[in-house]
């Protein structure tokens, strides 16, 4: 979303384009690197910890930058009406739901038959966007309790099954089903708890308004941050609530903090929100008032995240399908009709991890001229309605 150029807050430009930067290193590493298709990053039994790590930083991704569409929500309404915020998400939402059916599932695949559909991060944004344009109408404590009560009280749902049903699955598990076609239709992002991590957002969109100090708002966001990670620890130390994955001492050390650091995330579990909230809070909280050429060049990114998005995985993948035909495996293999990484055609196939941030760089580093010059674009065509849409 965006607003006007003189209401934009530099820290939420700058973690924007952090995450949208870092998301990408994920997806490269599902594309190039030969472990990969052996095994979880996440596995403690057979990752290191510098390929967990790898992993580990992209954890951040999804809820912050839910949480932040929720405060650019807030300040997009502070120049319309409820009513028009309300179908302006609504119109968003519907855009965005279509956009990760259509576009979004065939760059992940590149499969003209369709045969994977899958609900995942831009899905979550969509459908969290309808059903934010009811919730903006409730009164601001009810905002925050409808907020909590779901982030909270969610992982009591953790035991709750219904087999075979798409609406639970859309609601609060992840879920496979199988199609006629002999494909996939998989829902990685459930509504619970997503939603509420957007409508937190929205409501701390509040304190970016002139009444609130900096300073105050640096205050609260440092209290929150940091009470927020010690309840983390706490909970997830214990293994007393808030996560269905418990962790486990395997008695080594980088065994023990993959296990640790690791909640789970499909869905979200109050431990995984806990951990990446808790840091994004403190992150807001302190860097207000950075400046310089390492802030812009993470803003540009901040400022166009869908526009990014796109491409980012457009490009990842026509490079997976250069880099799969010069090591022997053929281009057609990056023709996907499963998750790139459970493509048993592709086992044997990728790089160290080295390279993986090799290439990781460069994706980033074609885009940022691509994401500079359309960004110019719309800041210099603000009378152009779809521009709002990228």
């Amino acid at each position: 979303m965006t607003v006007e150029p003189k209401a934009r807050i530099e820290s939420i430009d700058i973690l924007k384009g952090i995450v949208m930067i870092v998301m990408a290193l994920d997806h490269v590493r599902d594309y190039f690197h030969y472990s990969a298709f052996f095994f979880a990053p996440a596995d403690p039994n057979q990752s290191t910890f510098p390929i967990f790590f790898t992993r580990f930083i992209t954890h951040f991704c999804a809820p912050l930058f839910c949480f932040l569409a929720g405060t650019s929500a807030f300040m997009v309404g502070k120049r319309k009406s409820k009513n028009k915020l309300s179908q302006f998400l609504i119109k968003r939402g519907l855009w965005l739901v279509f956009i990760e059916l259509t576009v979004v599932n065939f760059a992940w695949f590149f499969n003209v038959n369709f045969s994977n559909i899958g609900l995942m991060v831009i899905w979550s944004l969509g459908i969290s966007m309808l059903l934010l344009a009811a919730v903006v109408h409730m009164p601001r404590k009810f905002i925050l309790l409808f907020s909590l009560i779901l982030i909270f009280g969610h992982n009591l749902l953790d035991t709750v099954h219904f087999e075979g049903s798409v609406f639970w699955g859309i609601l609060h598990e992840f879920t496979f089903f199988k199609l006629s076609n002999g494909g996939r239709f998989f829902i990685a992002y459930p509504i619970i708890p997503w939603v509420a991590v957007m409508s937190l957002g929205y409501y701390f969109g509040e304190f970016y308004n002139k009444k609130f100090a900096p300073e105050t708002r640096k205050k609260l966001f440092n209290i929150i941050g940091v009470l927020s990670i010690l309840l983390f620890i706490l909970l997830r130390y214990n293994n007393l609530y808030g996560d269905p994955k418990l962790w486990q001492n395997y008695g080594l050390l980088s065994k023990n903090l993959i296990s640790f650091f690791n909640p789970s995330k499909y869905p979200p579990s109050l431990d995984y929100l806990l951990m990446t909230l808790g840091v994004g809070f403190v992150f807001l909280a302190n860097t207000e008032k950075l400046k310089g050429k390492v802030v812009d060049f993470f803003t540009t990114f901040g400022r166009v995240p869908f526009f990014y998005y796109i491409i980012h995985i457009y490009l990842i993948h026509l490079v997976a399908l250069l880099f799969a035909e010069l090591s022997g495996f053929g281009w057609q293999t990056m023709i996907l009709e499963k998750w790139v990484t459970n493509s048993p055609v592709l086992k044997g196939y990728g790089y160290p991890l080295w390279i993986v941030y090799v290439i990781w760089i460069g994706i980033v580093l074609l885009l940022y001229p691509l994401c500079k010059k359309f960004d110019a674009y719309k800041q210099g065509h603000k009378e152009k309605w779809w521009l709002s849409y990228f």
